[in-house]
């Protein structure tokens, strides 16, 4: 899995949310779907990309208490 496509994706997700602030739950499965890879390398990726700074990663306050990633 490419850090670097996974990453513009999630940016580009992130961006378009209509949600303020802009904030987005990611499904590792949709995600793995779009690219054909298993979820548990998106799973990695995301970590990895949380772990480097390049995304954040959140837990909604109120229900359902997804959690939900955003740029830093």
């Amino acid at each position: 899995m490419d850090k670097n496509q996974l990453l513009n994706r999630i940016k580009s997700m992130i961006q378009s949310s209509t949600k303020k602030p802009k904030y987005m739950t990611i499904s590792t499965v949709k995600v793995a779907d779009i690219f054909g890879v298993k979820p548990e390398e998106i799973e990695s990726g995301l970590k990895e990309l949380v772990a480097e700074g390049y995304i954040k990663k959140s837990k909604l306050e109120k229900p359902p208490y997804h959690d939900i990633y955003l740029l830093p």
